[in-house]
């Protein structure tokens, strides 16, 4: 099986989707097959629209059997306004009375901006069996990976991710559900669904069930077990009770809503240390940077941390809250769950599918700070209902969602299409 896979963003980052991607390209490399991941440059998920932001310098290596080539990425003119405008521009397109999926698709390559990688793919001869797009927000990269497959005779399979939002909240899906998306979606020979809300979603917005198979993510038990609590502490210095968030610090993500609970709950006398692991964008800078001293003081912006001081982290705390509306799984859920910690999540995106409320963890609505802190507050109050949630989620994550299951399901799909082009 020789397999192209096209990404936003791959290792050495490693957020939830590049993770899950270098999970299975891996594999399929261990199981005899050929993986191969076309990708951006950009480390920062800010370097698509903004200037001075991280980048990767090498364009082509080959990690753990995987061969990578990644493009640079280039910006429009004021690209900090443009790229959104852009998005927004395609969105009230596709919800006009018109067909305005030709001018779409003439318009999605521009947000992101990645020449090289189309260019790339309109000459690359054939050499794959399979090739997969990952991301559906990111369709300007998709979208030249479809007619590569349809030139030379590829399957073309899709794990779209598609961003629910909240329930009746069209702000967040409306980018993730444009027409020339859905199309896109349409024209694949399999999509791959994380979760039934999403797979019910694109079966209403016309995606033919019979090609969507449901491929919930994994996790690797052995892999993500091994943290010691004790030397996270003692490395930053953290006496008491720990809350911790795992991923991009953002608005959307609920990171705001999280520090404005925990400000709550230290006014009400709660002795616990907020911990912030992961990339930061702006936004959430500028939103910290506001907080009084005595707040900041409290908690822990640590950035991107190594994998081993996330073993630690997760570990050492006490339960992990992820109250984010742009979520189509959230895999540091089941993270959480392997050390037998509680989670809380938003009623958003596919989380709910994820979480089952009041058995595993919590759920609220997303941007309910009260409901927020309620939830956290109970859980550091009573250590025997976090002891039961947890272990109830740990129980869940090894029955129902190790690789093993999920490299299996994946496999199959890429067997099947493949042997019928």
């Amino acid at each position: 099986m020789r397999a192209l896979h096209v990404i936003q963003r791959y290792w050495p980052y490693t957020g939830g989707s590049e993770r899950h991607l270098q999970e299975f390209a891996e594999r399929l490399v261990r199981a005899g097959g050929r993986s191969t991941v076309f990708t951006t440059d950009a480390w920062d998920l800010e370097a698509f629209w903004a200037g001075g932001k991280r980048l990767i310098p090498k364009r082509a290596e080959t990690h753990n059997g995987v061969r990578i080539r990644r493009f640079p990425v280039r910006r429009l003119p004021g690209s900090r306004l443009s790229y959104p405008g852009v998005r927004r521009v395609m969105a009230e397109l596709s919800d006009l009375p018109v067909d305005a999926r030709p001018l779409l698709r003439r318009l999605a390559p521009l947000a992101p901006l990645v020449p090289e990688l189309q260019w790339t793919l309109r000459r690359l001869p054939a050499r794959f069996d399979v090739v997969l797009g990952m991301n559906i927000c990111f369709e300007g990269l998709l979208l030249p990976a479809l007619s590569y497959a349809r030139r030379t005779g590829a399957a073309f399979v899709v794990a779209p991710l598609t961003h629910l939002g909240e329930p009746g909240n069209e702000g967040i899906r409306r980018y993730y559900t444009m027409r020339h998306q859905i199309d896109l979606l349409a024209q694949a020979d399999a999509v791959l669904a994380q979760t039934q809300l999403e797979r019910d979603f694109l079966v209403d917005s016309g995606v033919p069930a019979a090609r969507i198979t449901l491929a919930p993510p994994g996790v690797n038990p052995e892999e993500v077990l091994g943290g010691a609590a004790e030397r996270f502490r003692a490395k930053y210095a953290i006496a008491g009770p720990i809350v911790t968030y795992v991923g991009t610090t953002a608005y959307d993500k609920g990171t705001h809503h999280l520090v404005q609970a925990m400000r709550r709950l230290w006014r009400d006398g709660v002795a616990a240390t907020l911990v912030l692991a992961g990339p930061t964008m702006d936004q959430f800078t500028r939103f910290y940077e506001r907080l009084p001293e005595a707040d900041r003081a409290r908690c822990r912006v640590l950035g991107f941390i190594p994998e081993p001081d996330k073993r630690d982290l997760l570990a050492a705390c006490d339960l992990l809250a992820m109250p984010s509306r742009t979520d189509s799984f959230g895999l540091v859920y089941l993270e959480a769950w392997l050390y037998g910690k509680p989670v809380i999540g938003a009623r958003a995106g596919g989380v709910p599918e994820v979480i089952a409320d009041g058995e595993d963890g919590f759920l609220v609505p997303f941007g309910d700070v009260d409901a927020l802190a309620d939830r956290i507050r109970r859980l550091l109050e009573n250590r025997e209902l976090a002891d039961r949630l947890g272990r109830a989620g740990r129980e869940k994550t090894l029955a129902h969602h190790t690789w093993d299951r999920t490299f299996a399901t994946l496999t199959e799909v890429y067997e099947r299409v493949g042997a019928k082009r």
